[in-house]
Protein backbone atom coordinates (compact mmCIF):
# COMPACT_ATOMS: atom_id res chain seq x y z
CA UNK A 1 0.00 0.00 0.00
CA UNK A 2 3.00 2.12 0.15
CA UNK A 3 5.80 2.77 -3.05
CA UNK A 4 8.93 1.61 -2.65
CA UNK A 5 11.06 3.56 -5.29
CA UNK A 6 10.70 6.80 -3.89
CA UNK A 7 13.08 9.09 -1.20
CA UNK A 8 11.08 9.29 1.88
CA UNK A 9 12.00 11.57 4.81
CA UNK A 10 12.93 9.61 7.19
CA UNK A 11 14.08 11.34 10.52
CA UNK A 12 16.36 14.68 10.82
CA UNK A 13 19.82 14.89 11.89
CA UNK A 14 20.16 15.74 15.45
CA UNK A 15 18.16 12.37 15.73
CA UNK A 16 21.25 10.24 14.51
CA UNK A 17 23.92 12.54 16.05
CA UNK A 18 25.01 10.74 19.02
CA UNK A 19 23.74 7.48 18.47
CA UNK A 20 22.30 4.85 15.73
CA UNK A 21 18.39 5.31 15.46
CA UNK A 22 15.90 2.32 14.88
CA UNK A 23 13.05 3.50 12.77
CA UNK A 24 10.23 1.55 10.02
CA UNK A 25 9.77 2.77 6.76
CA UNK A 26 7.37 1.04 4.32
CA UNK A 27 7.41 -1.78 6.56
CA UNK A 28 11.25 -2.01 6.28
CA UNK A 29 13.33 -2.06 9.64
CA UNK A 30 15.73 0.00 9.47
CA UNK A 31 18.82 1.52 11.09
CA UNK A 32 20.22 5.02 10.48
CA UNK A 33 23.76 6.46 11.43
CA UNK A 34 26.62 7.96 10.64
CA UNK A 35 29.54 6.62 8.96
CA UNK A 36 33.19 7.62 7.94
CA UNK A 37 33.41 11.10 7.09
CA UNK A 38 29.71 11.72 8.83
CA UNK A 39 28.30 10.90 5.41
CA UNK A 40 24.57 9.36 6.16
CA UNK A 41 24.23 5.25 6.38
CA UNK A 42 21.36 3.35 6.21
CA UNK A 43 21.04 -0.45 7.27
CA UNK A 44 18.42 -3.33 7.75
CA UNK A 45 18.23 -3.46 11.36
CA UNK A 46 19.26 -7.29 11.75
CA UNK A 47 22.59 -8.14 12.83
CA UNK A 48 23.94 -11.25 10.81
CA UNK A 49 25.31 -13.46 14.15
CA UNK A 50 22.16 -13.55 15.69
CA UNK A 51 19.74 -11.11 14.59
CA UNK A 52 19.92 -8.52 17.39
CA UNK A 53 18.33 -5.04 16.40
CA UNK A 54 21.71 -3.07 15.37
CA UNK A 55 20.42 0.23 16.38
CA UNK A 56 20.82 -1.06 19.82
CA UNK A 57 24.58 -0.80 19.44
CA UNK A 58 26.61 2.11 19.23
CA UNK A 59 28.79 4.00 16.45
CA UNK A 60 32.83 3.72 16.78
CA UNK A 61 34.69 5.73 14.12
CA UNK A 62 32.28 5.42 11.59
CA UNK A 63 31.24 2.03 12.24
CA UNK A 64 27.94 0.51 13.79
CA UNK A 65 29.19 -2.12 16.28
CA UNK A 66 26.27 -4.54 17.00
CA UNK A 67 25.39 -4.17 20.97
CA UNK A 68 24.93 -8.05 21.94
CA UNK A 69 28.10 -9.37 20.64
CA UNK A 70 30.62 -6.76 19.53
CA UNK A 71 30.24 -7.95 15.39
CA UNK A 72 31.58 -4.24 13.38
CA UNK A 73 29.13 -3.45 10.56
CA UNK A 74 30.34 -1.46 7.62
CA UNK A 75 28.40 0.57 6.02
CA UNK A 76 27.65 -1.28 2.62
CA UNK A 77 25.96 -4.18 4.52
CA UNK A 78 29.32 -6.09 4.76
CA UNK A 79 30.70 -7.58 8.36
CA UNK A 80 34.30 -6.28 9.47
CA UNK A 81 35.19 -7.56 11.99
CA UNK A 82 34.30 -9.64 15.23
CA UNK A 83 36.09 -10.45 19.24
CA UNK A 84 37.53 -13.89 17.92
CA UNK A 85 36.05 -14.97 14.82
CA UNK A 86 36.72 -14.69 10.96
CA UNK A 87 34.21 -12.71 9.20
CA UNK A 88 34.98 -13.84 5.64
CA UNK A 89 31.93 -15.68 5.34
CA UNK A 90 29.37 -13.68 7.15
CA UNK A 91 26.21 -12.91 5.09
CA UNK A 92 26.22 -9.54 3.68
CA UNK A 93 22.72 -7.59 4.98
CA UNK A 94 21.05 -5.09 2.68
CA UNK A 95 22.13 -1.58 2.64
CA UNK A 96 19.57 0.99 1.87
CA UNK A 97 20.29 4.16 -0.26
CA UNK A 98 20.23 7.10 1.92
CA UNK A 99 21.10 11.23 1.30
CA UNK A 100 21.19 14.12 4.10
CA UNK A 101 19.84 17.16 1.94
CA UNK A 102 17.29 20.41 3.20
CA UNK A 103 18.36 19.49 6.91
CA UNK A 104 16.66 15.81 6.62
CA UNK A 105 17.41 12.55 6.13
CA UNK A 106 16.22 11.31 3.01
CA UNK A 107 15.81 6.91 2.29
CA UNK A 108 14.96 4.89 -0.52
CA UNK A 109 13.39 1.44 0.47
CA UNK A 110 13.13 0.15 -2.74
CA UNK A 111 15.48 -1.05 -5.59
CA UNK A 112 18.72 0.88 -4.54
CA UNK A 113 19.46 0.60 -8.72
CA UNK A 114 17.16 3.28 -9.05
CA UNK A 115 17.72 5.89 -6.22
CA UNK A 116 18.62 8.89 -8.08
CA UNK A 117 18.90 11.59 -5.44
CA UNK A 118 18.27 13.98 -7.98
CA UNK A 119 14.16 12.68 -7.84
CA UNK A 120 14.44 14.20 -3.90
CA UNK A 121 11.72 16.82 -3.59
CA UNK A 122 13.12 20.04 -4.13
CA UNK A 123 12.79 22.58 -1.41
CA UNK A 124 14.14 25.69 -2.59
CA UNK A 125 13.10 27.69 0.50
CA UNK A 126 15.67 25.33 2.68
CA UNK A 127 18.67 26.64 1.05
CA UNK A 128 17.37 30.83 1.01
CA UNK A 129 18.33 32.69 4.14
CA UNK A 130 15.58 34.79 3.53
CA UNK A 131 13.55 31.97 5.05
CA UNK A 132 13.41 30.61 8.18
CA UNK A 133 11.58 26.77 8.92
CA UNK A 134 10.88 25.67 12.49
CA UNK A 135 8.90 22.12 12.64
CA UNK A 136 8.76 18.76 14.36
CA UNK A 137 7.69 15.06 14.35
CA UNK A 138 4.16 13.22 15.11
CA UNK A 139 4.44 9.04 15.33
CA UNK A 140 0.95 8.92 14.33
CA UNK A 141 -1.08 5.81 14.52
CA UNK A 142 -2.94 5.65 11.07
CA UNK A 143 -2.67 4.80 7.39
CA UNK A 144 -0.88 7.73 5.93
CA UNK A 145 -3.24 8.28 3.29
CA UNK A 146 -6.14 9.18 5.75
CA UNK A 147 -3.70 11.83 6.54
CA UNK A 148 -3.14 12.78 2.54
CA UNK A 149 -7.46 13.22 2.76
CA UNK A 150 -6.53 15.00 5.76
CA UNK A 151 -4.25 18.26 4.07
CA UNK A 152 -5.68 17.83 0.85
CA UNK A 153 -9.24 19.25 2.05
CA UNK A 154 -8.77 22.23 4.79
CA UNK A 155 -12.64 22.14 5.31
CA UNK A 156 -11.80 20.48 8.49
CA UNK A 157 -10.13 23.64 10.14
CA UNK A 158 -13.44 25.44 10.69
CA UNK A 159 -14.31 22.33 13.22
CA UNK A 160 -11.16 20.72 14.28
CA UNK A 161 -9.18 23.92 14.72
CA UNK A 162 -12.30 26.25 15.75
CA UNK A 163 -9.98 27.89 18.03
CA UNK A 164 -7.01 28.77 15.76
CA UNK A 165 -6.59 28.55 12.26
CA UNK A 166 -10.72 28.21 11.44
CA UNK A 167 -13.37 29.83 10.12
CA UNK A 168 -16.60 29.55 8.67
CA UNK A 169 -15.65 31.37 5.35
CA UNK A 170 -13.67 27.89 4.69
CA UNK A 171 -16.81 26.03 4.51
CA UNK A 172 -18.56 28.87 2.74
CA UNK A 173 -16.15 29.03 -0.28
CA UNK A 174 -15.58 26.51 -2.71
CA UNK A 175 -12.49 24.76 -3.37
CA UNK A 176 -10.78 24.29 -7.25
CA UNK A 177 -9.15 21.00 -7.64
CA UNK A 178 -6.35 19.93 -10.27
CA UNK A 179 -4.22 17.26 -11.83
CA UNK A 180 -0.74 18.48 -12.88
CA UNK A 181 0.81 15.09 -14.40
CA UNK A 182 1.42 13.39 -11.31
CA UNK A 183 0.72 16.23 -8.61
CA UNK A 184 -2.69 17.35 -7.31
CA UNK A 185 -3.05 20.88 -5.93
CA UNK A 186 -6.27 22.53 -4.17
CA UNK A 187 -6.94 26.10 -3.80
CA UNK A 188 -9.20 28.24 -2.07
CA UNK A 189 -9.26 31.69 -2.06
CA UNK A 190 -11.42 33.63 0.92
CA UNK A 191 -11.73 37.41 0.74
CA UNK A 192 -12.28 40.23 3.04
CA UNK A 193 -12.46 38.12 5.84
CA UNK A 194 -11.35 38.79 9.74
CA UNK A 195 -7.95 36.98 10.47
CA UNK A 196 -8.38 33.63 12.83
CA UNK A 197 -6.16 33.92 16.03
CA UNK A 198 -2.78 32.06 14.33
CA UNK A 199 -2.76 34.43 11.50
CA UNK A 200 -3.41 37.72 13.89
CA UNK A 201 -0.55 36.23 15.70
CA UNK A 202 1.93 36.10 12.38
CA UNK A 203 0.25 39.48 11.54
CA UNK A 204 1.76 40.91 14.13
CA UNK A 205 4.99 39.16 13.76
CA UNK A 206 5.68 40.90 10.55
CA UNK A 207 4.33 44.14 11.84
CA UNK A 208 0.96 44.13 10.02
CA UNK A 209 -2.55 45.48 12.23
CA UNK A 210 -4.28 42.12 13.23
CA UNK A 211 -8.02 43.57 13.56
CA UNK A 212 -8.87 44.22 9.59
CA UNK A 213 -10.32 42.18 7.34
CA UNK A 214 -7.73 40.06 5.08
CA UNK A 215 -7.85 38.20 1.86
CA UNK A 216 -6.71 34.41 2.71
CA UNK A 217 -5.48 31.87 0.52
CA UNK A 218 -4.75 28.34 0.88
CA UNK A 219 -3.18 26.23 -1.83
CA UNK A 220 -2.24 22.59 -1.20
CA UNK A 221 0.53 20.53 -3.60
CA UNK A 222 0.27 16.57 -3.03
CA UNK A 223 3.99 15.17 -4.66
CA UNK A 224 4.44 11.93 -4.76
CA UNK A 225 4.98 9.33 -2.79
CA UNK A 226 3.44 11.67 0.22
CA UNK A 227 4.65 15.06 0.04
CA UNK A 228 2.57 18.06 0.56
CA UNK A 229 3.80 21.82 0.76
CA UNK A 230 0.88 24.09 1.07
CA UNK A 231 0.92 27.82 0.74
CA UNK A 232 -1.07 29.77 3.39
CA UNK A 233 -1.14 33.32 4.13
CA UNK A 234 -3.09 36.34 4.72
CA UNK A 235 -2.85 39.96 2.89
CA UNK A 236 -4.57 43.10 3.94
CA UNK A 237 -7.73 43.28 2.09
CA UNK A 238 -7.67 45.24 -1.00
CA UNK A 239 -4.10 44.85 -1.16
CA UNK A 240 -3.30 42.23 -3.81
CA UNK A 241 -4.35 38.71 -2.07
CA UNK A 242 -1.99 36.13 -2.45
CA UNK A 243 -0.08 38.53 -4.62
CA UNK A 244 0.29 41.36 -2.54
CA UNK A 245 3.53 43.23 -2.01
CA UNK A 246 5.19 41.24 0.83
CA UNK A 247 5.01 44.37 3.01
CA UNK A 248 1.10 43.81 3.39
CA UNK A 249 0.68 40.25 4.24
CA UNK A 250 2.18 37.28 5.35
CA UNK A 251 3.12 34.37 3.50
CA UNK A 252 4.27 30.71 4.98
CA UNK A 253 4.57 27.28 3.07
CA UNK A 254 3.35 24.01 5.61
CA UNK A 255 5.63 21.51 5.22
CA UNK A 256 4.37 18.17 5.85
CA UNK A 257 6.04 14.65 4.83
CA UNK A 258 4.25 11.64 5.66
CA UNK A 259 6.35 9.09 5.85
CA UNK A 260 4.15 5.32 6.14
CA UNK A 261 5.96 2.90 9.23
CA UNK A 262 3.23 0.39 8.54
CA UNK A 263 -0.39 -0.36 6.92
CA UNK A 264 -1.71 2.04 10.01
CA UNK A 265 1.04 3.75 10.97
CA UNK A 266 3.16 7.02 10.07
CA UNK A 267 5.98 9.44 10.82
CA UNK A 268 4.89 12.75 10.27
CA UNK A 269 7.44 15.34 10.00
CA UNK A 270 5.66 18.65 9.90
CA UNK A 271 6.89 22.12 9.96
CA UNK A 272 6.43 25.53 8.64
CA UNK A 273 8.40 27.42 6.26
CA UNK A 274 7.92 31.53 5.93
CA UNK A 275 10.26 34.51 4.28
CA UNK A 276 9.02 37.21 6.83
CA UNK A 277 11.15 38.46 9.54
CA UNK A 278 13.71 35.04 9.42
CA UNK A 279 15.79 35.73 12.04
CA UNK A 280 13.38 36.30 14.91
CA UNK A 281 13.83 32.99 16.39
CA UNK A 282 11.47 33.77 19.10
CA UNK A 283 8.62 34.13 16.03
CA UNK A 284 9.96 30.68 14.98
CA UNK A 285 9.68 28.95 18.66
CA UNK A 286 5.69 30.98 18.24
CA UNK A 287 4.92 29.51 15.15
CA UNK A 288 6.24 26.01 15.94
CA UNK A 289 4.53 25.73 19.19
CA UNK A 290 1.13 27.32 17.23
CA UNK A 291 1.81 24.51 14.63
CA UNK A 292 2.10 21.61 17.68
CA UNK A 293 -1.26 22.16 18.77
CA UNK A 294 -2.88 22.29 15.78
CA UNK A 295 -1.79 19.28 14.21
CA UNK A 296 -2.17 17.57 17.52
CA UNK A 297 -5.48 18.24 17.15
CA UNK A 298 -5.51 16.12 13.47
CA UNK A 299 -3.68 13.46 15.43
CA UNK A 300 -6.72 12.53 17.77
CA UNK A 301 -8.94 12.84 14.83
CA UNK A 302 -7.00 10.98 12.51
CA UNK A 303 -5.92 7.53 15.47
CA UNK A 304 -9.84 7.58 16.43
CA UNK A 305 -11.14 7.48 12.10
CA UNK A 306 -8.23 4.41 12.16
CA UNK A 307 -9.84 2.65 14.80
CA UNK A 308 -13.25 3.18 13.26
CA UNK A 309 -12.21 1.84 10.17
CA UNK A 310 -10.27 -1.38 12.20
CA UNK A 311 -13.43 -1.77 13.40
CA UNK A 312 -15.46 -1.75 9.98
CA UNK A 313 -13.45 -2.52 7.40
CA UNK A 314 -15.52 -3.34 4.71
CA UNK A 315 -18.12 -0.10 5.65
CA UNK A 316 -18.05 2.27 2.65
CA UNK A 317 -17.37 6.03 3.01
CA UNK A 318 -18.76 8.98 0.97
CA UNK A 319 -17.32 10.63 -1.78
CA UNK A 320 -18.22 13.93 -1.66
CA UNK A 321 -16.80 16.88 -4.07
CA UNK A 322 -14.82 18.48 -0.89
CA UNK A 323 -13.05 15.26 -1.03
CA UNK A 324 -12.20 15.37 -4.53
CA UNK A 325 -7.81 16.39 -3.56
CA UNK A 326 -7.67 13.50 -1.49
CA UNK A 327 -9.11 11.28 -4.55
CA UNK A 328 -7.00 12.29 -7.46
CA UNK A 329 -3.52 12.03 -4.72
CA UNK A 330 -5.31 8.56 -4.32
CA UNK A 331 -5.81 7.78 -7.35
CA UNK A 332 -2.41 8.73 -8.59
CA UNK A 333 -0.43 6.42 -5.60
CA UNK A 334 -2.89 3.53 -6.92
CA UNK A 335 -1.83 4.10 -10.54
CA UNK A 336 2.30 4.03 -8.99
CA UNK A 337 1.82 1.06 -7.32
CA UNK A 338 0.15 -1.04 -9.83
CA UNK A 339 2.81 0.37 -12.42
CA UNK A 340 5.95 -0.80 -9.72
CA UNK A 341 4.46 -4.04 -8.70
CA UNK A 342 4.01 -5.21 -12.44
CA UNK A 343 7.57 -3.84 -12.97
CA UNK A 344 8.26 -6.21 -9.30
CA UNK A 345 5.61 -9.12 -8.70
CA UNK A 346 7.20 -10.04 -5.64
CA UNK A 347 6.37 -6.28 -4.19
CA UNK A 348 2.84 -6.70 -1.99
CA UNK A 349 -0.33 -5.75 -3.96
CA UNK A 350 -1.55 -2.31 -4.06
CA UNK A 351 -4.66 -1.52 -1.72
CA UNK A 352 -7.62 0.66 -2.99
Amino acid sequence: MFLKNAWYVACTPDEIDEKPLGRTICGEKIVFYRGAGNQVAALEDFCPHRGAALSLGEVCEGQLVCGYHGLVMGCDGKTVAMPGQRVGGFPKIRAYPAVERYGFIWVWPGEAAQADPAKIHHLEWAENPEWAYGGGLYHIQCDYRLMIDNLMDLTHETYVHATSIGQKEIDETPVTTKTVGESVVTSRFMNNVMPPPFWRANLRGNHLADDVPVDRWQVCHFTPPSHIMIEVGVAHAGKGGYDADPKDKVYSIVVDFLTPETETSMWYFWGMARNFNPKDKALTAQIREGQAKVFAEDMAVLEAQQRNLNRYPGRKLLMLNIDAGGVQSRRILDRLLAQEQAADPQQQPALA
